[in-house]
């Protein structure tokens, strides 16, 4: 089923025709037709979906058709709840795509960034209101934010925020709310979990239920390849692996709007013929860039997932990660993206010691070990940009967590982080970086845990005992990689064999408590950069 069977408001069917969306995905089709279709149009919905099936585009839809077609909702608001600041700055801008024509303002409200653009945001009356629980009961309790004449209440990955320690912090978001019969509720979950069922028989008034198949993860005609690289490499390995496989065309994704532009720009210094897409870009100029990738005018694209999506080139011989995707669905659906109708593909993914801890749940997900390889001296090549400043034309909204490029101008945005959570639960979803954040916090409040090595007071670092051929790679497990690619890549600067070197090396945990204490880290990311940093150090 197409967009405009639904007989939705000309100027919304405007922004959905120049997003280049028009037939339904699955998750789209059964949201829009339960509630237009229907014959209960408020009814209260429970869907179960994966990340990346269009379920944004679904609920946004339903928010701005029924804002624009029904007067008493017209000045009301729409509040949706994410677990991450990522996927809220994704929905966000996919609002902002969708309500190109639209009279309504949308803000994204996270912690991490100061307060004042956020309060600016609510003082110019904006209506789609996109947060993280934190910030978003932040903002209500100091009475800048006020929720009482929401009319739409969506919850996004409603499992993920449970994974993440925010139940508690739902439940008290849901009682400052209108109730459950003045307002259409919409929770979407990968999964259906106890505390997910119990969410929405406790808050959701006869729900419509809708649930997705999950699409079968299927990447055996792909020919995947891992390289682990340090940051300050990636751009030297990258021309490198161009120049060798010579790729008739290509996509290459970045995690960051500001990070896709420079990039791009930085292949073009290098002499690579390359365009990228972003949302900032102008409607268009973006749409002239997709129409010359279909018609293989552009043989090279960088791109970010959302800006991408929609996009289907029957042809692509590969897809490279320059960063490593923060959802493990989404790196399926990038390498999916080659390979098509039967034909073979490549992907390459590039792992830095900032991206390592992202896969494990991506090799969870894909029921296998991505394969790595060493990149040998000769695969890299000569970076022309290099220590070249590159300006962004199109990024407007700089980042504080995206600085691998182009230097922010202005003063540095306040750390206002949110709080350190406690609550963060112990399940298989866990990483090695929360395992040693609850360290540090447990021996903070007398509660000494020490769950590294195998001796009292130690951190056990564990290296090679002989050649890094791919054999011994393939035989350790992700955590012993992390470790010995961050030593190794300390002591070097660039990948090479190491041989003889001590079978295990101990850091004292006291040590480790001490460098990486919350005090001395200040944030969350603080905390990483002085981990890392010690790991450098030994």
């Amino acid at each position: 089923m197409e967009f405009k069977n639904f007989n939705l408001h000309q100027d919304l069917q405007r922004g959905i025709d120049e997003a280049g969306y028009i037939t339904c995905m699955p998750v789209q089709e059964q949201v829009l037709s339960n509630t237009f279709g229907g014959s209960r149009p408020a009814s209260d919905l429970y869907v179960q979906s994966q990340t990346g099936t269009g379920k944004t585009a679904a609920f946004l839809i339903v928010i701005f058709q029924r804002m624009l077609t029904e007067d008493p909702l017209f000045k009301r608001k729409a509040l949706i709840m994410a677990p991450t600041r990522e996927l809220a700055v994704q929905i966000e801008e996919e609002a902002k795509m969708l309500g190109k024509y639209l009279p309504f303002k949308t803000g994204a409200f996270y912690g991490g960034v100061g307060y004042a653009q956020q309060e600016k945001l609510l003082r110019d009356n904006a209506q789609i209101l996109v947060g993280t629980p934190g910030r978003v009961l932040d903002l209500n309790k100091s009475g800048k934010m006020n929720l009482m004449d929401i009319s739409f209440l969506v919850l996004d990955e409603a499992d993920r925020m449970f994974d993440m320690g925010f139940y508690p912090d739902l439940r008290k978001l849901i009682k400052v709310v209108p109730a459950v019969d003045r307002r259409q509720t919409m929770l979407f979950s990968a999964t259906l979990n106890a505390w997910v069922k119990n969410l929405a028989w406790e808050y959701t008034k006869s729900p419509i239920e809708i649930e997705i198949k999950p699409e079968i993860v299927t990447v055996e005609e792909i020919t995947q390849i891992l390289y682990h690289v340090p940051s300050e490499e990636k751009m030297p390995l990258l021309l490198g692996i161009i120049e060798r496989e010579k790729p008739e065309s290509m996509i290459v994704f970045c995690n960051t709007k500001k990070h896709t532009e420079i990039i791009a720009k930085r292949l073009r210094l290098n002499g690579i013929p390359c365009e990228f897409i972003i949302g900032d870009l102008p409607q268009v100029k973006r749409l002239k860039v997709i129409n010359n990738v279909k018609a293989g005018k552009i043989k090279t694209l960088v791109a970010t997932d959302v800006a991408a999506r929609g996009l289907d080139i029957e042809s692509l011989s590969m897809v490279i990660n320059y960063d490593v995707p923060t959802e493990a669905e989404n790196y399926v659906h990038r390498i999916g993206r080659t390979a098509r109708a039967g034909k073979t593909g490549k992907a390459v993914t590039l792992a830095s010691e900032q991206d390592v801890y992202e896969l494990p749940a991506i090799e969870r997900y894909i029921g296998k070990k991505v394969p790595s390889e060493m990149a040998g001296q000769e695969l890299y090549a000569e970076d022309k940009s290099a220590h070249q400043y590159i300006q962004t034309d199109y990024y407007e909204g700089r980042q504080k967590d995206d600085r691998r490029g182009a230097k922010p101008k202005g003063k540095p945005p306040r750390r206002d982080a949110e709080p350190p959570r406690n609550n963060i639960r112990k399940d298989s979803r866990r990483d090695v970086r929360q395992d040693v954040r609850q360290d540090v916090r447990n021996d903070a409040r007398g509660k000494r845990k020490e769950t590294w090595g195998t001796a009292p007071g130690k951190v056990q670092i564990v290296a090679a005992d002989k050649d890094l051929s791919d054999k011994y790679l393939s035989q350790l497990s992700m955590e012993e990689r992390m470790a010995l690619y961050k030593k190794k890549y300390a002591r070097t600067g660039k990948p090479a064999a190491v041989s003889e070197t001590k079978k295990h090396e101990e850091i004292p945990l006291a040590e480790v408590k001490q460098e990486v204490s919350p005090r001395n880290a200040g944030t969350a990311g603080g905390f990483f950069s002085k981990l890392i940093g010690l790991f450098r150090k030994k």
